[in-house]
């Protein structure tokens, strides 16, 4: 089964290799294809940087693996999109995106690149695991990456016995892999890892007002089976996500 590896982090991210290791250990054949650039919290954009209509798309090595692997002048929706509409010769049959730097919990995933990403997968009948390692922008240099990898191959085995098109996200915290407890299943909590709040600062003299943003720890407390309270807990959490569906009954 070939795994198209992906991210929102950057083709130059360890978790991103980190990923790819780890769908090579679990017997996939592996293709990665990643942004160029960072493209945190760009949810299921496809925007891509176009000249005359082509995007460039850059021949990587990666540490470490031998693999195919390129970065793309485009968001990460966009190249899992550009996968199942004639880029490769043979479709993947699954999208593994991450390992993302910091968590996804929440109805904030709605705003995650990693979590589109998957998404987008499920689009074409494929399915994704978004997988994300607790350490927080600040902590993308001590990281556990190896930790993901502890619970990569019980999540694969849950993701393969889903009917194709499942989308699932891990969220993993930043420990080692020894300290870590037990997989559990966790809802969405309200809110995220982090609250976002937004102060306007009116211009002056005719200059454009600003807009600053700053993040604080999250107002309320999450329920107890939500994933930010089971990460929270030492817990690696999985949620299996739905893709946008219409509702019926309205008229």
């Amino acid at each position: 089964m070939l795994a198209l590896i992906t991210n929102d982090d950057g083709i130059d991210s360890p978790g991103l290799v980190t990923l790819a290791r780890g769908a090579l250990e679990a017997g996939y054949e592996v293709i990665v294809a990643a942004p160029h650039g960072d493209s945190t919290g760009v949810g299921a954009s496809v925007y891509a940087v176009a000249e005359q209509g082509r995007v460039r798309v850059h021949t990587q090595q990666l540490p470490g693996l031998d693999v195919p692997a390129f970065s793309v002048e485009a968001h990460p929706a966009f190249i899992v999109h550009s996968a199942g509409e004639g880029w490769f010769d043979t479709e993947p049959d699954l999208v593994l995106s991450g390992i993302n730097i910091g968590a996804n919990v929440g109805r904030a995933v709605i705003h995650s690149g990693t979590v589109g990403a998957a998404l987008t997968g499920a689009l074409h009948g494929w399915s994704a695991l978004a997988a994300s390692l607790d350490c927080g922008l600040a902590g993308a240099a001590t990281a556990h990456w190896d930790t993901v990898l502890a619970v990569l191959p019980e999540t694969l085995a849950v993701l393969r016995d889903r009917p194709a098109g499942t989308v699932l996200s891990l969220n993993v915290p930043n420990v080692p892999a020894t300290d870590l407890r037990p997989l559990r299943e966790a809802t969405l909590a309200t809110f995220g890892s982090v609250h976002v709040r937004v102060a306007l600062t009116e211009g002056v003299d005719g200059e454009p007002g600003t807009l600053k943003a700053s993040m604080s720890e999250p107002d309320g407390t999450a329920a107890p089976d939500s994933d930010v309270a089971l990460l929270a807990a030492g817990h690696a959490t999985l949620t299996e996500l739905r893709s946008i569906s219409a509702v019926p009954g309205l008229l």
